[in-house]
């Protein structure tokens, strides 16, 4: 299965993120940039939520791509400690569990099963899986 972006994760295995580090400055961002003035970096796999919200009603679409069936999800800031904040899916933990500040692990889920041909995207889980 792809990724829904080239170049956004890693070729290890667990895969990281990769973001971009500013060339001049050392600034660290998600997602890497195209251009000159940013180089590929590939991000912690480990943070803190840093802040979220849960969206419960289905995105107009386009530009949501993602299954007819709607269940809310958590979209969260997760803090990648001396890096950036990235934001992304919260997945394996139950909405009401959620609390600002647990720590997280990056992981990766199919964004619409049932897709054609589906493909994977980042998101956060409670370290160790599920909460």
């Amino acid at each position: 299965m792809r990724a829904i972006a080239e170049g956004l994760f890693t070729d290890e295995t667990p895969p990281r993120l990769i973001g971009g580090r500013n060339r001049e400055t050392g600034r660290i961002v998600f997602p890497c940039p195209e251009g000159a003035d940013f180089e590929p970096h590939p991000l912690r796999r480990e943070g803190t939520l840093w802040s979220y919200t849960v969206q419960r009603y289905r995105p107009k679409s386009p530009p949501y791509a993602g299954p007819e069936a709607f269940a809310p999800w958590a979209v969260a800031y997760v803090e990648l400690a001396g890096e950036t904040i990235v934001e992304a899916r919260l997945t394996n933990v139950a909405l009401d569990e959620i609390r600002i500040g647990m720590p997280l692990e990056l992981t990766q889920i199919v964004l619409d099963p049932e897709a054609a041909e589906p493909v994977l995207t980042h998101a956060f889980q409670p370290t160790g899986g599920a909460a």
